[in-house]
């Protein structure tokens, strides 16, 4: 299995707004075959850090997910919302 931490830099205010914009995603994500878990968290320390942390069962349920539509869609309007480019990381599950 693979894990993927994505961390997002919300602007201020933003964040509620993120989280909207996110909720078909994460539906959607969720419904598709070979996702473990999807979902969206936010910082203990700073309201404004959220980060998806996702589960898939290999990677090409990944690159599957990645050419989906909701994925294409919401991706460009959540980054609208950020002040800076956030960090992706792939983990394999020991």
């Amino acid at each position: 299995m693979i894990k993927i931490v994505a961390k997002n830099y919300v602007k201020p205010g933003c964040a509620q707004t993120f989280i909207d914009t996110a909720k078909d995603l994460i539906r959607k994500s969720r419904e598709e075959d070979g996702n473990v878990f999807y979902t969206l968290n936010v910082s203990k320390t700073n309201p404004d850090t959220l980060a998806f942390i996702e589960c898939w069962k290999d990677q090409a349920a990944i690159e599957f997910h990645n050419k989906t539509e909701h994925f294409l869609t919401t991706l460009p309007k959540l980054a609208e919302l950020c002040e800076r480019e956030g960090e992706v990381e792939l983990f394999d599950e020991l």
